[in-house]
């Protein structure tokens, strides 16, 4: 394709997402959500009473990744644990209705399904409780779940990495999963945390953010061409993305030169599960052999579908082409 941001060619892109085949890999979490009003404090404590009115909850953390995949058009295959609790089932269960294959989903007995719980008032969070083991995988199920996704590979166009280091990804899972896309030509696509982007080396797109670039590069500067090139070449990939929030993304491609893509201003209300969003429209973008440019135009827009909803939210195709209709000319 050529390297046009034109709304058309991006339309085109979006179109061609429909029917990709991706393996998600990475660490399954439950996002709840009190929602409700504070009236009074508690005469107990110091502390304001939730009167809660309304409960929710949504698959979060690569489980929201396969699940805005899905929205975007694509055939998803998962790869984690969840454990041998009532979060575990529902989730699995909510997986399964919407299609996404479930094979490589691992029960763990001994340690309980990742549970965010938040608390939200008037529109504000006000607390974020988290329930959960993050000790490493047990090897038994580590062993089993690497070796079914290898299995899984001749059946995908491209494997995605979503790391939030609970315990899924090891090294050795990582390293040997990496060799294993290189050999078979499957193109690796990773939104690692900083302790795991090394082990990616070789990967297609490593995502970052800004605040887990400067883990691993130092704090970021002004002028950052320099700083990104240097990040890019450490972690041996084929394209370094780093997200900027409100400055939209910068990109280090391993050929060519590094560009810098702007957001439009929005109006936002969540970023909880925005970054996954993001690197989904990246993924399946590159896949389809759309520009660097193009890419990061999508994945901009498609972070901004989501920020303007309340909680972890997926982001359809039809809306992705909305925004790309209202603001790839004034942005692309």
């Amino acid at each position: 394709m050529t390297n046009s941001s034109n709304p058309s060619q991006l339309l085109k892109i979006v179109s061609a997402f429909a029917g990709r085949r991706l393996l998600v890999l990475g660490d399954l979490m439950v996002d709840e959500y009190l929602y409700g009003s504070v009236r009074r404090i508690s005469p107990e404590g110091p502390v304001m009473v939730l009167e809660v009115d309304r409960e929710d909850w949504k698959p979060g953390g690569a489980a929201n990744v396969a699940n805005n995949l899905l929205a975007l058009g694509a055939q998803v295959y998962i790869a984690g644990m969840v454990g041998e609790d009532e979060a575990g089932a529902s989730l699995r269960a909510e997986l399964e209705a919407g299609g996404i294959c479930t094979s490589a989903l691992f029960i763990t007995p001994d340690r309980p399904t990742t549970r965010k719980t938040r608390v939200v008032a008037q529109h504000q969070q006000m607390l974020r409780i988290d329930r959960e083991r993050t000790l490493p995988a047990p090897a038994a199920v580590a062993e089993a779940m690497l070796q079914k996704t290898l299995s899984l590979l001749p059946a995908v166009e491209g494997v995605l990495v979503s790391d939030y280091r609970k315990g899924t990804l090891s090294r050795e899972t990582a390293l040997q999963l990496a060799a294993h896309c290189r050999n078979s030509g499957i193109p690796l696509f990773a939104n690692p945390k900083p302790e795991s982007a090394s082990w990616l080396a070789g990967a297609a797109l490593i995502s970052l953010n800004q605040s887990e670039a400067e883990a691993l590069a130092g704090k970021f500067p002004d002028q950052f061409e320099a700083y990104g090139r240097k990040l890019q070449q450490q972690l041996d990939t084929d394209l370094l993305v780093i997200t900027l929030g409100a400055r939209g993304l910068a990109c280090w491609p391993r050929q060519g030169e590094w560009l810098h893509v702007p957001a439009h201003a929005i109006d936002v209300y969540d970023v909880a599960g925005a970054g996954d969003t993001t690197v989904c429209a990246l993924t399946l973008a590159l896949l389809g052999g759309a520009s660097v440019r193009q890419a990061a135009c999508l994945a901009n827009f498609a972070g901004a579908c989501a920020v303007q909803k309340m909680g972890v939210a997926t982001v359809d195709a039809e809306e992705l082409a909305h925004e790309c209709q209202l603001h790839a000319p004034d942005v692309c």
